[in-house]
């Protein structure tokens, strides 16, 4: 069958509705949580005592009680096997970015050929995967195997659905034998720890004596592409990298921004329905869903989690997300830029911190100027970005997110601060001393008699800005759509709760001098934003002006992976870390070495598919379209005797130099890559081949065969083409 007899097959057989309608609907409130180990199955499970020692694990972070393991683990297997689960497993959050999971069986031999359901308390307080094959960044040989995996009851298992089966999942952090984090959770809840160990300060410092506990909480916006199955499995690139390596641009693509917000096709819309109920089940309360700005691009957004559970359950629905994109024919594509000249995908992380009683440190209240406490984090907030935006830049930092940041959905790589119209005003008075004039909030007038007036917000939003705040939350836009927000919320949280640290030594050390607290606090913030206003900027980011003035501002601009995470091992990084005991020195350079090796092994990927691809698909059509050409002129003379065929060569000349342009690019691209590869044993250099040598190389290549696509029979050519991806579903 001819490449283009493949496609045209594919296009036929796309169904245009669902082939997978759910046996019956069911609201969610019916089935919110039921396959989850939630503290109401742990109420109706446990005896008393160990429920309400659980109760206080989950709600305040008090140590877990080892002697009630055996108690909870019965429980909890006897609850996973009444709704059919067969074996349980660690659930972990390897360095790999994705999860892991070794299944067991609830099955233990009793010696006369028969078996019983067995679980334990250190079935569930420990697990022992081989850590040989994940990634260590050199804290471990390959002979060196042993890992632990350790329960963490501050985040709920859960079941699993297969198709013939059910596994509990358990939450886990992940360990080396010598105790060095080899998992993404570790640190995630060291810095919750540190968090709220500091912002309690705070809330003391300001008369709340009677919070227990503190917490960052997350809402996580999730961007994805969905790509019909057999246009995805005609694409090597797709498959192998995410992304696509080829690919002209098509006649419509967003331009006419009438996908953002449309109506949603109904195929579409029943593989949402369908993941969204899987989600429902597992306790994820995703709460939005919506088409996004390119062609095949759409978002869901979840309420507010506290951060450790949000984080897990992001990770839960991506999984899922893909698994139920298969029963619909779609593959869900959650590279951040998986077609070239459209929008990538993101996922803007909206955090904000809360204590037990329900009070929101960072919600500015009806007057900010006067809400002294909002003020005190306000600042922190803003020291803290200013002094680490390289960390939060770094924290974000991923080949795959390369390709996003800095084009028009995304912000770029330059981390400011947006605070909106009148909390810059409030900014500036406080620095200037110059009293704010306290003003009613306006009133939008819509102008139809038979509609109230509605409020207006104090600012407008500013999608162009990489960390904005938006009312009572800041929400940190640069998060790419593949990756864990356990490494951005980490140092998120750790800069923040340094910066509180910060704060409430000054304000605790001045008091007890005798100096009034109203005035101590009013200094310091004002000292604050004098020091760090540089890093507050509320205009377009996307301009030239603005990467002239931040430079201008020593703000930094590292433009791509292997100019970013060198910051984490930069002294102050490993100061602030072992400070607050996040991470050792010694974990700060394995995850240095692991960030440099995963963009080597990525780009070294695309670059041996964009070659192959070259060479065996598109080369030998471009090469039979151009045989075809010059036979058909050779016949037209031998027919017409005289006619004219000047056009017609000049074409054929145009098509023909294209192929000998792109056997140049690919010989290049080998040439370039070799040389990347000899210096692998030189991590910052092989990176810096990678990023200065072997992608322009790649992106070279991209450039001729996209152009020869557009002048090459249709009936052709090899690859499902993007109008064909983006518009057919």
């Amino acid at each position: 069958m001819s490449s283009n007899s493949k496609r045209r097959s594919s296009i036929l057989s796309t169904p245009h509705s669902s082939r997978q309608p759910m046996d019956k609907i069911t609201m969610p409130t019916q089935l919110f949580g039921e396959n989850v180990f939630s503290l109401s199955a742990m109420h109706a499970a446990l005896p008393r005592s160990a429920y309400d020692h659980m109760k206080e694990v989950l709600d305040y972070g008090v140590t877990l009680d080892p002697a009630i393991a055996d108690v909870v683990a019965t429980a909890m297997k006897d609850w996973a096997m009444e709704r059919g689960a067969s074996h349980y497993s660690h659930w972990f959050q390897p360095l790999t970015g994705v999860t892991a999971e070794k299944h067991q069986a609830f099955l233990s031999p009793i010696g006369d050929g028969s078996v019983i359901s067995e679980f334990s308390g250190k079935d569930l307080l420990r697990g022992e995967p081989d850590a040989s094959s994940f990634p260590s960044g050199g804290i471990r040989s390959t002979a060196e195997a042993r890992g632990y995996t350790i329960w963490d009851p501050t985040s709920p298992a859960f079941i699993i659905e297969g198709i013939n089966g059910k596994t509990l999942c358990i939450p886990t952090i992940f360990l080396g034998w010598g105790g060095e984090t080899l998992d993404k959770k570790t640190p995630l809840l060291r810095s919750l720890s540190v968090l709220n160990q500091q912002a309690l300060r705070i809330v003391r410092l300001f008369g709340n004596t009677s919070a227990k506990h503190v917490t960052a909480y997350l809402g996580c916006e999730q961007e994805y592409f969905l790509v019909d199955r057999t246009f995805y499995l005609q694409r090597p690139d797709l498959v192998s990298v995410g992304r696509t390596l080829f690919g002209a641009k098509p006649p419509k693509g967003q331009e006419l921004e009438d996908h953002y917000f449309g109506a949603i096709r109904e195929r579409v819309l029943a593989y949402m329905q369908n993941f969204e109920l899987e989600l429902y089940k597992l306790g994820i309360p995703v709460n939005t869903r919506h088409n996004e700005v390119a062609p095949m691009q759409f978002e869901i957004a979840p309420l507010f989690e506290e951060i450790n559970i949000a984080t897990d359950h992001n990770l839960i629905s991506m999984e899922v997300m893909r698994t139920v994109a298969r029963r619909h024919n779609f593959e869900c594509l959650l590279h951040e830029k998986p077609y070239a000249g459209i929008n990538g995908s993101g996922k803007h992380n909206n955090w904000s911190i809360m204590d037990n009683e329900g009070h929101n440190l960072v919600d500015p209240g009806k007057t900010p100027l006067s809400n002294a406490r909002f003020l005190t984090v306000l600042a922190a907030v803003v020291r803290a970005v200013h002094l680490h935006a390289d960390l939060l830049r770094a924290a974000i930092a991923s080949p795959a997110n390369d390709h996003r940041l800095g084009a028009n959905e995304a912000p770029p790589a330059i981390i400011s601060i947006y605070l909106g119209d009148m909390l810059t005003k409030v900014v500036k008075s406080v620095i200037s001393g110059k009293p704010l004039e306290a003003t009613r909030a306006a009133v939008i007038n819509i102008g139809v008699s038979v509609l109230p007036p509605l409020p207006a917000h104090d600012s407008d939003r500013n999608r162009t800005s990489p960390f904005a705040f938006t009312g009572n939350k800041f929400e940190f836009r640069a998060v790419g759509s593949s990756q864990s927000v356990a490494t951005p919320n980490t140092v998120l949280n750790t800069i923040i709760a340094d910066s509180f640290q910060f704060v409430a030594d000054h304000i605790e050390k001045e008091t007890a001098t005798g100096k009034d607290f109203n005035k101590v606090v009013h200094e310091l913030v004002r000292d604050l934003f004098k020091k760090h206003h540089a890093v507050i900027f509320d205009g377009d980011n996307y301009t030239e002006e603005w990467h002239q003035e931040a430079e201008k501002r020593g703000l930094p601009n590292l433009h791509n992976t292997p100019q970013a995470v060198p910051v984490f091992v930069a002294p102050k990084s490993i100061e602030l870390f072992e400070k607050h005991h996040i991470f050792s020195h010694r974990e700060l350079e394995s995850r240095y070495h692991i960030d440099l090796e995963t963009f080597i092994k990525t780009i070294n990927i695309e670059a041996l598919v964009t070659a192959q691809l070259a060479r065996t698909q598109i080369v030998p059509v471009i090469s039979g379209y151009q045989m075809q050409l010059a036979k058909s002129i050779r016949v037209t003379k031998e027919v017409l005797g005289d006619f004219q065929t000047a056009t017609q060569m000049a074409f054929l000349k145009q098509v023909a130099t294209g192929l000998n342009e792109l056997l140049d690019k690919v010989n290049s691209l080998e040439t370039e890559h070799a040389k990347a590869n000899k210096l692998v044993e030189k991590l910052p250099a092989c990176a810096k081949a990678y990023q200065e040598k072997v992608r322009p190389a790649m992106d070279a290549v991209r450039e001729v065969a996209d152009r020869l696509e557009l002048l090459v029979d249709d009936e052709l050519w090899p690859l499902p083409k993007y109008w064909e991806m983006l518009f057919l579903a």
